[in-house]
């Protein structure tokens, strides 16, 4: 999703503690390195005792661990611009009842936009689960960023764009493309949870 601009709420800071942030900033970064840049979230029994010991609110450390697992949301966005082509796609999974479409690639100077609708039958409002729905993360390799732009959802269709940075290649016959659901509390997907879409 789109990022407001964020604006520097107060002008002031106390020089003294200058050092002290710079080391918070350091030690984050040691922290993504010796975890992989895949940290996970700490058990809530570990963030009480941080809690107690360093006079630190629980809350205040829950909201900062989970921004520092969510790093990823504060890239800076590339907008889709110069737009050039566009490219059939036309490829379709089905999964536990639910029937997974790519139609086309839009491609564009700086950036490639997909789209993945979901659709599958309505169901009566007494049906367990009829109306969860779940946001899908996308991943192509390690050369692709891909983030979810907008997304909407009705009682039997699902509709998410995504902007892949840098563009796409026009022939992506060799590409697989792998939607994980992620849930509310930050977890992803299993493997066997993966919607895989291939090209060729």
């Amino acid at each position: 999703m789109r990022l407001l601009p964020f604006e520097r709420p107060t002008e002031h800071y106390d020089e003294r503690i200058v050092d002290i942030d710079k080391e918070i900033c350091s030690l984050i970064q040691q922290r993504k390195d010796a975890s992989d840049d895949n940290p996970g979230y700490p058990p809530f029994e570990y963030i009480s005792e941080w809690s107690e010991t360093f006079e630190l609110y629980e809350d205040f450390l829950k909201a900062l661990f989970t921004t520092m697992m969510n790093e990823k949301q504060f890239k800076p966005r590339v907008e889709p611009s110069g737009f050039r082509k566009h490219i059939e796609i036309l490829r379709a999974v089905e999964k536990d009842g639910r029937f997974y479409t790519l139609t086309s690639l839009r491609q564009y100077s700086n950036a490639s936009v997909l789209v993945l609708n979901i659709d599958w039958d309505e169901q009566p409002d007494n049906v367990p689960n009829s109306h969860q729905h779940t946001h899908y993360e996308l991943f192509i390799n390690e050369q692709y960023d891909s983030r979810m732009t907008s997304g909407a959802s009705s009682s039997d269709h699902a509709s998410y764009k995504y902007v892949v940075t840098p563009p796409l290649p026009d022939d992506i016959s060799e590409l697989q493309f792998r939607f994980g659901p992620y849930n509310h509390s930050f977890k992803k997907a299993e493997s066997e949870d993966e919607i895989v879409i291939g090209i060729m």
